[in-house]
């Protein structure tokens, strides 16, 4: 048998989930006590993501009870990177390639998966956020802490983002026209991009995942064609006093109630299912909508193992072993200078 070319190490960042009850108040704690998150000094950080971890968990726990107790961002996971393996060793022969993953907030975390990877001895690393849209509070967070942690062999590259690949814009269009199709595929309908919210703060910081949220959301939309140019950009999940990116997704529901229309709810930053969509878009925001009058209420599923995003991923991984700078976007997207919290940023205005 042929020794490997390359021996290829894809590690796959995520947030993470608590993965039965007792994980949700350390979950919470792991969450609030990055200073990508709380923008404080350790001393004050660290108390205060003490009693916000203590005075959430009851209600977080009701949430993951409506899933079985625990999140399934894991398991889907899991999926997703065994279903990249699979196509990155068709796509790479004579590489021998092994998928990892490094949730940030709960096992395996980034430390755990580094000692895994070092003991892989691999010759290249690859690092692949499942966020599509760069964030501080996420990608940039992750890869900071896999710097930190990391002692092991290899060429380490990184995909910052991703919100304009071909294979993520095709794979969303077909999860929203497989849940209209569902749904017997009515009429007046508004499509709305639910996101997870980030408060405004952040974002005048010079973070650009709203200027990215709002490229994905177009590139969709343009990829779905004239039956949905009714579309809207929404925000979910705002937690705390401070002013929150908007409109949140439920103005944006009671605009399309007052318009006489129903909505079609595609989670455009969730790569998988987890409680932001299935307590929130399919419970919360449900019961919201109908106590509203919405006639038509669907929800579009997360991308999980849709073909065409398994293949961007893949295709996003081998062009990052080309690639001579440690981290790029993963596509032609560069955001524009006034983004100063993006590691790849063009001449203002470009794009």
């Amino acid at each position: 048998m042929a020794t490997p070319q390359r021996r290829v190490a894809v590690v796959l960042f995520n947030l993470g989930g608590p993965d039965g009850p007792r994980a949700v108040r350390p979950f919470l704690f792991n969450l609030f006590a990055d200073r990508a998150i709380i923008d404080l000094p350790a001393l004050l950080r660290w108390p205060l993501a003490a009693l916000i971890s203590r005075t959430r968990a009851p209600s977080a726990r009701a949430n993951y009870a409506r899933m079985g107790g625990g999140s399934p961002l894991l398991p889907e996971t899991r999926g997703q990177a065994e279903a990249l393996q699979a196509r990155l060793r068709q796509a790479l022969p004579d590489d021998e390639v092994r998928t990892f993953i490094a949730m940030r907030y709960w096992s395996p975390l980034s430390r755990e998966t580094a000692r895994a990877v070092a003991g892989f001895a691999p010759d290249e690393v690859v690092l692949l956020p499942l966020y599509p849209q760069f964030s501080t509070t996420t990608t940039a967070s992750s890869l900071e802490q896999w710097t930190a942690v990391y002692r092991g062999p290899g060429r380490v590259r990184a995909v910052c983002c991703y919100p304009t690949e071909t294979g993520l814009v095709e794979a969303h269009a077909a999860r929203i026209e497989q849940a209209w199709t569902e749904a017997g595929r009515p009429a007046g309908v508004r499509l709305l991009f639910s996101a997870h919210g980030l408060p405004e703060r952040v974002v005048e910081r010079g973070d650009p995942y709203q200027s990215q949220i709002e490229a994905t959301a177009a590139a969709i939309a343009a990829r779905l064609g004239p039956a949905w140019a009714d579309w809207r950009v929404c925000y979910q999940s705002r937690v705390g006093p401070m002013k929150w990116l908007g409109p949140s997704t439920l103005e944006t529901i009671e605009a399309a109630v007052e318009d006489g229309l129903g909505v079609v709810i595609a989670p455009i930053a969730f790569v998988s299912e987890h409680v932001e969509t299935l307590v929130e878009l399919d419970h919360d925001y449900a019961v919201k909508a109908a106590a509203l009058g919405c006639s038509i209420y669907v929800r579009a599923p997360a991308l999980g193992l849709e073909p065409a995003f398994i293949a961007g991923l893949a295709e996003l991984a081998s062009k990052a072993l080309g690639q001579a700078e440690a981290i790029r976007p993963g596509s032609h997207f560069v955001c524009a200078a006034q983004w100063g919290g993006c590691p790849n940023r063009g001449p203002k205005g470009t794009r």
